[in-house]
């Protein structure tokens, strides 16, 4: 397993050095799986041990269980131990911002798409 590098303290992507853009995409490739996704959705309604959150998705313990383990080395989730049980929870909401960033811009893009497909072709002559 391959360590984390050390965080860098910036807030904007034009203050970031070029050093740390591979720390932006690994964290962009962790939020790339459908699957990891849905299980932050699921953590964003509260917290879930891992049996529940693959009771939910229909997937194996080990296979949800890798999941929350690579959230977790990336700092979206925290993990606490209760008894027999792990219990997981989202550590910020600021993943519910960039999310909802993406998901708007998904739509203005098909709105732009479907009218663009309304107009007719300009007539070249």
């Amino acid at each position: 397993m391959k360590p984390i590098p050390a965080p860098v303290h910036c807030d904007r992507l034009d203050q970031l050095p070029d050093a740390a853009l591979g720390q932006v995409a690994a964290y962009f490739r962790v939020l790339g799986e459908p699957m990891r996704l849905q299980l932050l959705q699921w953590l964003g309604e509260g917290e879930h041990t891992v049996g529940e959150l693959a009771a939910l998705c229909g997937c194996s313990m080990a296979n949800v269980s890798r999941h929350l383990a690579l959230l977790t080395r990336h700092g979206l989730l925290q993990r606490e131990m209760r008894g027999h049980n792990v219990w997981y929870r989202r550590t910020d909401a600021s993943v519910d911002v960039l999310c909802d960033g993406v998901c708007g811009h998904i739509s203005r893009h098909f709105e732009r798409l479907s009218t663009e497909r309304s107009f007719p072709p300009a007539d070249v002559t």
